[in-house]
């Protein structure tokens, strides 16, 4: 059998942030090397201009897609809400460019994984929404990270999480429970259509999704397993399986020679 030793592209949506009187696009440096480094995977950064864009030619360059985490959150009115707590920063162009990406992916069965605020973005894209102050609501806990503390404090392990028996993410795990970082004011209220839950937290908050109806690796978790991921054998364990079902989309985009 023939193999190849090409590596498969995977696209990262950037984020838009306001440097001085110019707007940049940008992705964080810890998404960019765990696709590099755990998903042995090319990245290709994608700018916030949807309007611009196609979403079919932009994949069919690639060979997945990564939809990051960000300080900045999905605007409600994408889930029928108005902004519930205005000093919080939106990110217009990067919902416009996500929310297409992320339908064009799975429509297109390219691998796809969700991250954070992607993860919530996921959820929207199949009708669900989001509950926009977690630590206001009785019976859940603060997720937030504590603010002004070093990034080793703010992405250390929080809490547990609990994931379904023989689910698709226990299954890449190796176990039904993990330790994760929580760094999240956002998280999911309904569940969208087509979607099946794979983790929760201690207090019930959904912690990992999947889509049903994908027809390859397609999952979007609430906490950052980039962070430090080739130190956390199950982190890596996600980003191998995303980067090894990025590869087979890669043969059959550019079969082996």
């Amino acid at each position: 059998m023939k193999t190849s030793k090409r590596k498969p592209v995977v696209l990262i949506p950037a984020d838009v942030k306001q440097l001085g009187e110019h707007p940049f696009h940008v992705v964080g440096q810890k998404y960019i090397l765990a696709v590099v480094e755990a998903a042995g995977a090319i990245p290709l950064l994608v700018p916030a201009i949807s309007s611009h864009l196609d979403m079919t030619e932009l994949l069919e360059m690639a060979d997945g897609v990564l939809i990051t985490g960000s300080v900045s959150n999905l605007h409600p009115s994408h889930f029928g809400q108005t902004v519930h707590d205005t000093s919080l920063p939106l990110d217009p162009a990067r919902d416009a460019l996500t929310l297409n990406l992320i339908k064009a992916t799975i429509d297109l069965g390219k691998p796809l994984l969700a991250i954070c605020r992607g993860f919530q973005e996921l959820n929207v894209v199949y009708g669900g929404s989001l509950h926009q102050a977690v630590h206001e609501l009785t019976g859940l806990n603060d997720h937030r990270s504590a603010e002004l503390v070093p990034a080793e404090e703010q992405y250390g392990i929080s809490h547990a999480v609990k994931l379904r028996t023989n689910g698709k993410l226990a299954n890449i795990v190796g176990s039904t429970d993990m330790m994760v970082n929580s760094i999240h004011g956002q998280g999911l209220d309904r569940l969208g259509t087509g979607l099946t839950v794979e983790a929760h937290a201690p207090d019930g908050l959904v912690e990992a999704i999947s889509v049903d109806a994908a027809k390859t690796f397609a999952l979007g978790v609430q906490w950052h397993p980039e962070w430090k991921v080739m130190e956390n054998p199950q982190y890596m364990a996600i980003f191998n399986a995303f980067g090894e079902a990025c590869k087979a989309a890669m043969l059959r985009r550019i079969p082996p020679d």
